[in-house]
């Protein structure tokens, strides 16, 4: 009987340490914008479809009109191509995506089109949400979808950047 009474007040006192530890807890506003430091960019961590993505198709390479070939290809797919053309300099890797914090979810989409192979340069005072894709000497072909697909699945959901605080969502 003196056991079954230890054994109730153990589960009381374990029910109101959970009830406390829920009601103090400083963490539930983490990772949406709660505690974001001063001067940080709030990035846009929802993963986008495709029609929501708009891209500039630039061409890293020697082989003429390779942007506006992938260009079509994106287009295709539901992409908003705004603008295709030349870099200045040649990309040695597969390809370099471009983004700013509004682009962090579109570049995190794109990603699964490179099999998570391109490189990613985040530029925290970029202020638009249109992502540069680079393609760079080493590029062959974008993903299929069911390529994108396990891609997607492997890289799993957008993170903030380092130095930036994901965006509270409606």
């Amino acid at each position: 009987m003196r056991a079954l009474v230890v054994v109730g007040l153990l589960g009381v006192l374990a029910l109101v340490f959970v009830v406390v530890a829920l009601v103090r807890d400083t963490q539930s506003e983490a990772g949406i914008g709660g505690g974001c430091p001063e001067g940080w960019p709030q990035a846009d961590v929802r993963l986008r479809k495709q029609e929501d993505v708009k891209i500039n198709v630039l061409n890293g390479t020697d082989q003429p009109g390779l942007a506006s070939k992938v260009a079509d290809d994106f287009r295709n797919r539901k992409f908003q191509i705004k603008k295709t053309g030349d870099e200045k300099k040649q990309i040695d890797d597969i390809a370099v995506l471009r983004y700013g914090p509004k682009g962090v979810g579109s570049a995190h989409l794109l990603r699964a089109y490179f099999l998570d192979n391109a490189e990613a340069e985040y530029d925290p005072k970029r202020a638009d949400d249109t992502v540069d894709v680079v393609l760079g000497s080493a590029f062959q072909q974008l993903a299929t979808t069911t390529e994108v697909n396990q891609s997607l699945g492997d890289l799993g959901s957008p993170v903030a950047p380092p130095g930036s605080c994901p965006m509270p969502q409606d």
